[in-house]
């Protein structure tokens, strides 16, 4: 039985892009990927982005005859004048990866890339959040031929709550005397303010409400702070409704509420996939922060997860210091970083000195948009 020949496309258009789905749908649930390699979540981001203007489509998919077999979800960003290939979906998509049918060798990833780069139209390619099993780390060093990928130096934490707990009072249980007392006071402290209530979301109870005070909470933090806002939580802003109608469409949300006196006072939108609680977007009522709702929110929901019999709690990319406190497991996400054109290659170069000099003088690493190459991939 002879193989059918394998090709390459490079899908550019939004027209393409919806007349892939169908075939890109039965790939992702054949391959068990996260939604975050789904085509849903990818066209959500791509019809909800605010800056269009600035980014163009630039997805690798992998033919087998009639049969779709991979797809590399990428996308250009222009920034500080340059081109930068990156993952689709990047700034809400907590692991970037490529998606391979089951069974695939990751070659086909290799040979995928090499087909973008002679695509062209980027200066600076820069793949970060790659999990250790990313089969995408197949690109490292590339020696099959392409723009060469290397480790860069920026790398992010993905913390995880996994243990032998029977149920979630035993992990409760397993806290520091000093965390269940935080517990008990928060939920005391908001219980005199009125009744307290943990509960998930309803299948048919509408999100926008719930929406809405995550949105609020979140800029009144980001102000209170003074960071600034992001696409996510911007006025008017449809990319968080966008990515949670996907999650509610696949069957994976899990949306949490902490109420008080019937007012919501913490959020948490969270999904459930390969026996994980994922854990997206959390946040809280800033005026409420003495009870810490956040906090308890967050317990809460762990239990419930242990409870219901999931093996693992995953606060997915960041190292805030709360994950620190309850994670029980430290994955280091990982970045690739190379060059397709004279500029690209001088901002690689620029960004790996600027990082050489700041450890030889034992500065810590500079944030992503403090270095004059980093800005171009922040």
């Amino acid at each position: 039985m002879t193989m059918a020949l394998e090709r390459f496309e490079s899908v550019r258009t939004s027209e393409r892009l919806a007349e892939v789905g169908p075939a890109w749908t039965d790939l992702w649930r054949r391959s068990g990927a996260l939604v975050f390699q789904s085509h849903a979540w990818i066209s959500a981001w791509w019809a909800s982005t605010p800056d269009r203007e600035r980014r163009a489509l630039a997805i690798v998919l992998a033919w087998r005859g009639e049969s779709l077999v991979g797809v590399m979800p990428l996308a250009t960003v222009r920034r500080k004048g340059l081109r930068v290939l990156e993952w689709a979906a990047k700034e809400c998509a907590d692991f970037g990866d490529a998606l391979l049918a089951p069974g695939t060798d990751r070659d086909l990833v290799r040979r995928m890339w090499r087909h973008a780069g002679q695509a062209g139209g980027f200066d600076l390619a820069y793949l970060n959040r790659l999990l250790p099993g990313a089969a995408a780390r197949a690109l490292l060093d590339n020696p099959g031929g392409g723009i060469r990928l290397r480790l860069n130096h920026r790398e992010e934490a993905n913390w995880r709550v996994r243990g032998p707990w029977k149920s979630g009072a035993a992990w409760f249980d397993a806290q520091s005397k000093k965390t269940r007392q935080n517990y008990r006071r928060g939920q005391k402290f908001m219980g005199e303010r009125g009744a307290l209530a943990f509960r998930l979301l309803g299948p048919e109870e509408p999100l926008a409400p719930v929406l809405e005070r995550l949105t609020t909470f979140k800029r009144a933090w980001l102000r209170a702070h003074g960071l600034a806002s992001t696409a996510f939580y911007d006025e008017g802003s449809q990319a968080l409704p966008a990515m949670v109608e996907v999650l509610r469409e696949t069957g994976l949300l899990h949306a949490f509420v902490l109420e008080c006196g019937g007012a919501v006072v913490a959020v948490s939108i969270n999904f459930v996939q390969a026996g994980a609680m994922m854990a997206f977007v959390t946040t809280y009522d800033p005026a409420a922060e003495r009870g810490s709702p956040g906090m308890v929110l967050m317990m809460d929901y762990i239990m419930w997860s242990i409870d219901h019999g999931l093996q693992t709690v995953d606060f997915l990319c960041g190292d805030e210091g709360f994950k620190g406190r309850f994670g029980t497991e430290n994955l280091t996400l990982a970045s690739l970083m190379g060059a397709r054109t004279p500029q690209g290659a001088a901002a690689h170069f620029v960004d790996r000195a600027h990082h050489a000099l700041r450890g030889r003088f034992g500065k810590p690493a500079a944030p992503v948009d403090t270095a004059p190459a980093a800005e171009a991939v922040s």
